[in-house]
């Protein structure tokens, strides 16, 4: 029997990346995942990979309505849910003095204000006894030059955690945080301009990490299966760091 036999959960951010890593891994521990992205032919795609037990809701989360639309479908299906994997995310990198308010507004919209309401509008179908992981970023904790703005949203998000780990526990709810490093994917080519640049970034990363290379999707999958399942059953507030050692030494 799987870790999570049974369970039904949303993942926001599922049709690619670690989004789609931890659907995949979840249902092949027994859960049925709804899963969320902004296009349609990438939720298609996700389907096809995780095979079954898999509802698709095209919608962004920086959306209320596509979020009602979300919420309504899985009270529609399965009458309520057990897991929330937060890990929808909006991610570029400008200096400070290249942030223009429509930048600034945009990150803070998906990551901060739609991790927000991701969760809040989750409560009602949340049942008692559930978890609730946010995917956050290690650059919440050490300065990078660049990603001043996206850093800023993780650590709202990560505050939102503590927060949530307390005002929930009443319920039985156990909310922690995720904070990968450099994740090898396709968010890293659309970062940059060229195959060049990102390569050059990679090599950058795999420098500075103490494990001496980048890290998969399917190992942030293990560690939200972990944080989502009973696996962790004492650990509520947590932030969990995956990053090859990045920020910790």
């Amino acid at each position: 029997m799987g870790k999570l036999q049974g369970k039904v959960a949303v993942i926001t951010g599922g049709s690619s990346g670690i989004g789609l890593a931890t659907a995949t891994r979840f249902v092949a521990e027994g859960a049925y995942v709804f899963i969320t992205g902004r296009r349609q032919t990438e939720l298609e795609k996700a389907k096809e990979i995780i095979g079954s037990n898999v509802t698709a809701v095209q919608g962004d989360i920086s959306s209320l309505d596509d979020l009602n639309r979300l919420y309504e479908t899985v009270q529609r299906e399965k009458g309520g849910l057990d897991i929330i994997v937060a890990s929808a995310g909006y991610v570029a990198s400008l200096p400070t003095e290249s942030v223009t308010p429509e930048h600034f507004d945009k990150t803070f919209d998906i990551n901060a204000r739609g991790t927000f309401f991701t969760v809040q509008k989750a409560l009602p179908l949340l049942r008692d006894g559930g978890s609730i992981v946010v995917v956050a970023s290690g650059m919440h904790i050490k300065g990078f030059a660049d990603f001043g703005v996206y850093a800023a949203t993780k650590a709202a998000i990560r505050s939102f955690t503590r927060t949530w780990a307390s005002e929930f526990k009443g319920r039985g709810i156990r909310v922690n945080t995720l904070s990968p490093g450099m994740i090898e994917t396709p968010i890293v080519d659309g970062l940059f301009n060229s195959k060049e640049e990102a390569d050059g970034a990679r090599a950058m990363f795999k420098e500075i990490t103490p494990l001496g290379r980048i890290g998969r999707a399917d190992e942030m999958a293990a560690a939200a299966l972990f944080l989502a399942s009973d696996e962790s059953s004492y650990s509520t507030g947590i932030d969990l760091i995956a990053d090859g050692g990045i920020t910790q030494l």
